[in-house]
């Protein structure tokens, strides 16, 4: 386990390495810069000159490229030029929303899923699975930003049942800081629920038809117990893959729904630092939000050994 550990821990360096090649040369290459945004439409040519001189951007982009990376590795992420802050100081104040709502949509998602899932594989070709099994469709085409504006119309404005923007601290109250979570947490959660019930079904589906199910099932177990303790348990491997990637997804990919709900969090971060061409707080969150991805996949492998006692990551 420790070799494994240690080698997949070694492998982040590359790909964090390439990530920030690609995440410089991107946001270097497009168009606009700090200067024109920062000093405004009537500043100078010989204005933004200046600046640019000072800031170090008329250098040339390999300089300024492993300057910064000379940087990461002291663990320093930058200064932001409109916050005025370090760019660490900023992705923590973010990351606490971010974190909290996609670990709301998480639960919704699994709570709606895996029973959905179990269901529809135990009632194969009926009426129950196909009505789950076109919910589960229709969740994956439905955009996340189409129903977090259904939400908002109906639950918050129509039946004014909870607040369709905002966002609480976790300091003013467990009940107070996920009123304003629940909406988009559902937006999200739902979209996510939909991948993981196929997949759960699907799993399911494989395992039913195996001959140690039978055995049990000829024993008297009771269905319920056949279902859960044996089917479920085996056919989990690939459900906790795609769990997985569904959180890394919620964690990273949530900027359009904290944008319509007003969440200050890491994806309201990364669209106001993109207008404001503001690159050290762009190149941050981007290599942070990759780390947590990989990082969580990293921990779903580690997990297989967990749920799976046949699985050893350690074997060549």
């Amino acid at each position: 386990m420790l070799a494994y550990l240690a080698k997949r821990l070694l492998s982040l360096i590359p790909v964090l390495f390439v990530v920030t090649i690609v995440t410089f040369l991107l946001i270097h290459i497009m168009p606009g810069d700090p200067a024109s945004t920062l000093l405004g439409l009537e500043a100078t040519k010989e204005d933004v000159i200046s600046f640019n001189k000072q800031m170090g951007f008329d250098r040339p982009i390999v300089e300024q490229y492993t300057e910064w990376a000379i940087n990461l590795l002291r663990g320093n992420l930058g200064e932001s030029l409109f916050l005025h802050q370090p760019v660490s100081v900023a992705i923590a104040e973010h990351i606490g929303p971010t974190f909290s709502l996609a670990v709301l949509a998480q639960i919704i998602a699994l709570l709606l899923a895996i029973p959905f899932g179990i269901f529809s594989a135990y009632k194969r070709d009926t009426m129950l699975d196909h009505f789950l099994r076109g919910i589960s469709l229709l969740g994956m085409a439905v955009p996340g930003f189409l129903l977090a504006l259904f939400l908002m119309l109906f639950v918050g404005v129509r039946l004014q049942w909870l607040p369709i923007a905002g966002y609480e601290p976790l300091s003013s109250g467990l009940w107070a800081h996920y009123r304003y979570l629940i909406l988009p947490g559902v937006s999200l959660g739902a979209i996510q629920a939909a991948l993981i019930t196929r997949m759960t079904r699907s799993s399911m589906l494989d395992i039913l038809n195996l001959n140690y199910i039978k055995t049990a099932r000829s024993k008297g177990i009771h269905e319920a117990k056949v279902l859960v303790k044996h089917a479920f348990r085996n056919a989990f491997i690939p459900v906790l893959t795609v769990i997985g990637q569904t959180f890394g997804t919620l964690v990273t990919g949530a900027v359009i729904v904290e944008t319509i709900f007003n969440i200050p969090g890491l994806g309201q971060l990364v669209i106001n630092s993109i207008q404001r061409r503001d690159f050290a707080v762009i190149q941050g969150v981007v290599l942070s939000v990759t780390l947590i991805y990989v990082l969580i996949n990293l921990i779903v492998d580690l997990l297989y050994g967990v749920v799976d006692p046949r699985v050893r990551l350690d074997r060549k």
